[in-house]
Parts: structure tokens; C-alpha cells; sequence
């Protein structure tokens, strides 16, 4: 007998085994046994020929009237058309493939079950290429099987049809023995979940349709709990490493900084912050997102941590995905600190620290003051990009990372950051992300991380209406929008125009032929058309990055009232004077994006409007996603819905290249409880035995279902 690690060949045929291994990268029985059907076809009930509809699939049971073989005049080889009867009305049968062969076999007054698609040719029903058994090859009991046999249809390739691979499944259940489940039984037992073998065999061959779902509940399982193990296993790991401990210091930085806020902390960031406080007094890593709102506050949330990890003697980092965001959260912590953060300046503070920038786009003579500082710890924190993970920057005593926008960054760039500790040891680690993501994407994507949430907005923060502008329908909006941002700037705002693209290069198009609207010929027809009486300033990646850093600081200055942008606006820039955003061809961007990009305006005083103009037309799946946006501002219903209209496998990774993409049943919205149930049950292995050696089971259902690549992919997400 075979089991789940032997190779195809032997089992199926060389030829099967090649077309399986070059068109899907299935090589093994554990493989093509968890290449599970996409559904299922029911022949269902024997259905009367009177009540035939097209496109319904339909078994009937009927007589051969009579079959005529015939040469096809438009191309090579012959058709067998045959009429059958079911004793009151009759059904054409139609067989271009072999049709000698059924020639031989459907001769007239055979009796069978014919199933097929009911299709129409030359205005007459028909069923062409049906599958058929004759009664006369049948007992009574095998009628009653073919009739409700239930058929699975399996995700196929070009030269490799859904009941090719039916055929080998069928070949290889029949010689398979699958004895060692990698499951724990006590875990099968307090779940009743079924066995291994069980599952496999249900999903291919179901005996009902409730069998499949008994079947498809243990194999998700097994999805979950890979997923889960490995992330256990990492937090295990960074866990395990020593990191400096940091408790709070009385009189230090962080209490100077909290009695000289201009605000009141919200009840959410007291609570993350005590949690994040309690991790960075241990000596071992901390690893935890902190997830929130577009302007609940997680910066300052940030900077507390960075105070108390400099009090403890510690330097701390903060890495950004772009060069504008880094520049701008370097001004936004010095504005915070104040005197605190120009120590060596005339003016500090007694205790102050200094922040540094560094970027790769900076001058010689700044890189080598900031790399300076960054060496002797006279800078306590250090704001950069990818730059700040380089050999050659050098930190005197690394203490805290602080990543913004994790999924920019790849599992390489952000264990090189840990790695930067002094002494062997590994730097806390903080993550944040502005994208508020369901929960069970949280335990899926960043499994080995404590996550907290912000979901409260600060005092002060005003509302942001947002209104789709059907252009396309209602080209009188689209004057209506450039005149109420003439009418905010009239009384002394300001306004973001975005774009979804440069301008020098080629034009993407929104799937109707038409190019995406570009930040250069946007900025160009509103200064000589509708706000020719602004000043207008454009903002974009490919500028150096003095320009963008001037471009931001005239905006930020009020010397610019309008700022035509791509998205490098997206997180971080805070400019509160700017009360109004026109997005253009807002379809082509995500909710998540669309969320973020709102929440630059609305920021201050004075409520803020997000105009969403696109040329989609209503009753769209992109209008669809536009309508959510001016649904709601709460970004975490916003994400939950960003998630039912997007195939999952977008966020996971499952459409990755080959087959071997583990998540194929999982479902993150549908299967919250179990992701979450599987979590703790992998957390409670991995403590008790962290590399699986007493659970080798377990261990190979990892590098069966997530192959390495499949992991770091989940970590990029």
C-alpha cells in the first residue's frame, strides 16, 4: 500500500505523473490528495426531457431512437448524432469525439442514464458529449449510484481537465493507507473532528453533501494549525533571545514629556501603553503591532516607548517605508518633544535627546553628521528608511525598533533590524500599521505578534464626510467639486487633489481603455482651468528628496493651497489647515487606501470633506467598493468589508504561482473561531515542545501545506 509521501509514478503511470508534476507541481499522494475540488456537480434526480431548460445540468433515463454517423464538412472526422426518448418527448445527444466508438454502443433501442449541461443548437435542445451508462452494463443498485453519485470538479490546467485528475485521485485512494494522522488525537477528540484518512476520502469521493462538510472542517484545521505553528515557533524563538530591559525610570524623558502634552491621552493609548511599558521592562523581546485608526494617536504612543527606552540608556529607531513619511515623522517627534529633542541646542531641556534623520537620498555632509550621531548615541532616536538597516550605519546601543507600515517591509529587512542590539542582544520590536485589519487576519498575517488596538479617536479630531462624484453621470459634480475647493481655500484651508499616477509613464488603463488620471496633466488643467487662481504645488516619488521635503514644508507653511499628489501622501503627512481631498479615479485605489488618504484631512479643528470622483458607472462592483468608503469611518468595519469583496487569497498570497499555496479551504471571515481556537492550541505545543521532535506529525504537516517561501510570503504581507 502507499502512503502520503510516495511518488506519483508508481502509482498512476509515468505519463499521468508527468502532466500532474509540469502543469500543476504535483509530485507526491499527500499532494494530489490535498488538491481538494473547487465543487461539485450532483446528476441529481432523473429529469423529464419535457422539462429541460439550457444551461441546467440533467440526468434522464431514455430509449435510443436512432443514431446517424456522419463526416463533419467543416473540419476532419465525423459526428454521431443520436435521439433518445423518454417515452413522451424526445432529446438530441450530439458526440464529435470518438463517435465511432458510442456508434458501436448506442444502437437503437439501448436504454440508459444520459447526464450532460443542456445546451441549444440550431434552436433544438440537446446534450452534447454527455456521459451515459446503458442499463443493460447496469444492476438496479448501480442505477441508483449513478444517478446520485456526487461528482467532484477539481481546479485544472491546460492538458490536465478536471476528470483527469478525478481519474488518478480515484487510482490513488484506492491504493493508499493513510495510518499516521498528524494530528494529536486529544486535539481530534475535544474538536470531533474526523481522521485524516477519513477527511481525504470524504472530500473526493463524498457519499452525501453533508459528508463533505465534516470533511472539509478537519482538512481546514490542518490549514489553521500549520499557519499557527509556524508563527508560534517564531515567537518562540524571538522570545527565547535576550533583549535589554527598560523598566520606567522615575524623572526620566518619558514623565517629562507626558507633563508637558497639550492634550489628554485617551483611554486606548494609556492601556497599550501600560502593555507596552510591561514588555520593554523584560529582558526579552518585545514583538507587538499596534494597530489603529487614520489619527488615533499611535505616534505618540510610539514616542512614549522610545522615552522610556532611552531613559534606560537605549537608542531607539524608527523605520519608514518612504522618504517623505520618514522626514515627516522626524518633524513630527521634535515638534512633540520640544525642548526635549534638540539636546546639545541652545534652549534643551535639562535631559533632552536629539533626533536624527537618515535617508539615502541625503547630502554627504548630513549623512555623516546623522551617522555620527547614530554612533555615539548622541542621538537617541533615529528616523530613517531601508537606509537604517545598512552595514554601514552603526548604532552605539540599540534598544527599540519602531517599524510604520509593516507590510511595505520584508521578513529580511526586519530581522536585520533585530539583529542590530549590542551585546548579542535583540531590540524590541514595535510595529505599527495605520490599516485597521480584522482580527483574523491579524492572528493569520502577524501571528507572532501581540497585537493591541487603537480605536478611539483624540479629543479634538473632526468628522470627514466623503461623497462619491459620478462624473461619468453627473458631469456637473465634477465643476461643482473644483468650485467647494476654491470656496475651502477661500476661507483659509487648504486641499489635497490625488492621483492615481505620475505622469511619465505609460498610462495604466481602467480595463474601458482609458488612461489613469496623472498628477502632471491634473496639475497642469486645474492651474489653467478651474483653480487658476491657487497656488498649486505637485508632489510625487521621483522627485529628489529635497524637492519633496521643500514641496511638504511650503504645504505644511501655507505658502501652497492645493497639492496635486500621487500617494506618497498616503500615512503620516499631518497638516492640519487642510480641510479637503479630491480623489481622482478613486476606483482604481483599495478601501484601505481610500480610508488612509482621507485621513489626512479633518485633522484639525474644522470638519473634513473627501470627494471620490471616478467614472465608474453605479451598479459596479467598483461602485460597490466606493459606496463602503462613503458608508462609514470606521476603518476597521471598513477593512472587514474590504475583505468580503476581495478574494482572500489577494491578502494571503494563495494565488501565488503552483499549487502548493496552503491555504485553500481557510476561510479568515468564515473560520474566525477556529483560526483563533488553533492559535492557542499551537502556542500550548510549541511551549511544551518547541521543535516539534515529540510531534513529528505536526512537523511535517508544516513543510507539507506551508513550504518555506509560502511563510516568508505571509510574513511580507
Amino acid at each position: 500500500m502507499a502512503t502520503l509521501r510516495d511518488d506519483l509514478k508508481s502509482l498512476i503511470g509515468t505519463r499521468s505523473a508527468n502532466l500532474l508534476a509540469n502543469k500543476m507541481e504535483i509530485t507526491t499522494v499527500g499532494e494530489l490528495l490535498r488538491h481538494y475540488p473547487r465543487r461539485y456537480s450532483d446528476r441529481g434526480a432523473l429529469t423529464e426531457i419535457a422539462g429541460l431548460e439550457q444551461g441546467e445540468h440533467v440526468t434522464v433515463m431514455a430509449r435510443v431512437v436512432n443514431a446517424n454517423l456522419r463526416r463533419m464538412r467543416s473540419r476532419k472526422g465525423s459526428i454521431l448524432e443520436v435521439t433518445i426518448t423518454d417515452g413522451t418527448k424526445q432529446l438530441r445527444l450530439a458526440f464529435f469525439n470518438k463517435a465511432q466508438f458510442h456508434a458501436q454502443r448506442l444502437k437503437p433501442g439501448k436504454t440508459g442514464l444520459f447526464a450532460g449541461k443542456v445546451s441549444e443548437y440550431r434552436r433544438v435542445l440537446q446534450l452534447a458529449h454527455p456521459e451515459y451508462e446503458l442499463l443493460d452494463d447496469m444492476s438496479a443498485s448501480s442505477v441508483d449510484d449513478f444517478v446520485g453519485e456526487i461528482i467532484p470538479v477539481y481546479p485544472a490546467a491546460e492538458g490536465m481537465q478536471s476528470w483527469v485528475i478525478a481519474r488518478c485521485v480515484r487510482q490513488v485512494l484506492d491504493m493508499v493507507e493513510i495510518d499516521d494522522d498528524p494530528m494529536p488525537p486529544e486535539l481530534l477528540a475535544a474538536r470531533g473532528l474526523a481522521s485524516l484518512d477519513t477527511a481525504l476520502r470524504m472530500i473526493h469521493r463524498p457519499p452525501n453533501l453533508e459528508s463533505i462538510d465534516v470533511a472539509k472542517e478537519r482538512l481546514k484545521w490542518d490549514e489553521a494549525m500549520a499557519i499557527q505553528l509556524i508563527f508560534a515557533e517564531r515567537r518562540m524563538s524571538a522570545v527565547s533571545r535576550p533583549a535589554p530591559a527598560c523598566p520606567p525610570v522615575s524623572g526620566g524623558l518619558r514623565e517629562a514629556f507626558d507633563e508637558r502634552l497639550p492634550f489628554a491621552l485617551t483611554d486606548g493609548q494609556r492601556e497599550v501603553g501600560a502593555d507596552i511599558a510591561a514588555d520593554l521592562a523584560k529582558d526579552h523581546p518585545m514583538n507587538r503591532l499596534l494597530q489603529g485608526e487614520v489619527g488615533s494617536g499611535k505616534t505618540v504612543v510610539a514616542l512614549r516607548a522610545m522615552a522610556q527606552v532611552i531613559d534606560a540608556g537605549k537608542q531607539a529607531a524608527m523605520l519608514a517605508p518612504t522618504e517623505v513619511l520618514a522626514a515627516q515623522h522626524a518633524r513630527s517627534l521634535r515638534d512633540l518633544l520640544g525642548d526635549l529633542g534638540c539636546a546639545g541646542e541652545l534652549g534643551a531641556a535639562e535631559g533632552a535627546t536629539r533626533v536624527a534623520l537618515l535617508t539615502g537620498s541625503m547630502s554627504a555632509k548630513q549623512r555623516r553628521q546623522a551617522l555620527l550621531d547614530t554612533a555615539s548615541g548622541a542621538a537617541g532616536i533615529v528616523v530613517g528608511t531601508h537606509a537604517l538597516i545598512q552595514d554601514t550605519v552603526s548604532f552605539a546601543d540599540l534598544g527599540l525598533v519602531v517599524v510604520d507600515e509593516q507590510h511595505r517591509f520584508g521578513v529580511e529587512q526586519r530581522d536585520a533590524l533585530r539583529s542590530r542590539g549590542a551585546d548579542f542582544t535583540s531590540p524590541h520590536v514595535l510595529v505599527m500599521t495605520a490599516t485597521p485589519i480584522p482580527r483574523t487576519v491579524a492572528m493569520t498575517v502577524y501571528g507572532d505578534l501581540e497585537i493591541s488596538a487603537l480605536r478611539e479617536l483624540p479629543a479634538g479630531r473632526s468628522p470627514i464626510k466623503t461623497s462619491v462624484v459620478p462624473a461619468a453621470e453627473k458631469p456637473t459634480w465634477l465643476d461643482r467639486t473644483w468650485e467647494r475647493i476654491v470656496e475651502e481655500v477661500r476661507k483659509g484651508h487648504q486641499a489635497y487633489v490625488v492621483c492615481p499616477r505620475i505622469g511619465d509613464e505609460p498610462p495604466a488603463t481602467n480595463g474601458e481603455g482609458r488612461p489613469a488620471i496623472s498628477v502632471l496633466d491634473m496639475a497642469a488643467e486645474l492651474e489653467n482651468g478651474p483653480l487658476s487662481e491657487l497656488r498649486i504645488g505637485v508632489l510625487h516619488g521621483k522627485l529628489a528628496a529635497d524637492e519633496k521635503d521643500a514641496v511638504m514644508r511650503a504645504f505644511a507653511a501655507g505658502k501652497i493651497d492645493v497639492l496635486v499628489a500621487t500617494t506618497v501622501i498616503e500615512v503620516g503627512v499631518n497638516v492640519p489647515n487642510a480641510t479637503a481631498m479630491v480623489i481622482m479615479d478613486a476606483e482604481r485605489f483599495g478601501l484601505s487606501q481610500l480610508h488612509q488618504l482621507r485621513g489626512r484631512v479633518g485633522r484639525g479643528d474644522v470638519p473634513g470633506l473627501c470627494l471620490l470622483v471616478t467614472e465608474t458607472l453605479e451598479g459596479t462592483a467598483a461602485r460597490e467598493r466606493l459606496a463602503a468608503v462613503e458608508s462609514t469611518l470606521d476603518g476597521f468595519e471598513l477593512s472587514r468589508k474590504d475583505l468580503e469583496l476581495r478574494r482572500e487569497g489577494d491578502i494571503l498570497g494563495a494565488a501565488q504561482s503552483g499549487s502548493r499555496s496552503g491555504l485553500k479551504l481557510l476561510s479568515l471571515l468564515a473560520d474566525e473561531d477556529m483560526i483563533a481556537d488553533a492559535r492557542e492550541a499551537a502556542l500550548r505545543i510549541v511551549a511544551d515542545d518547541p521543535s516539534l521532535g515529540r510531534h513529528l506529525g505536526l512537523a511535517h504537516l508544516v513543510t507539507d501545506l506551508i513550504d518555506p517561501d509560502r511563510a516568508d510570503y505571509l510574513e511580507k504581507t
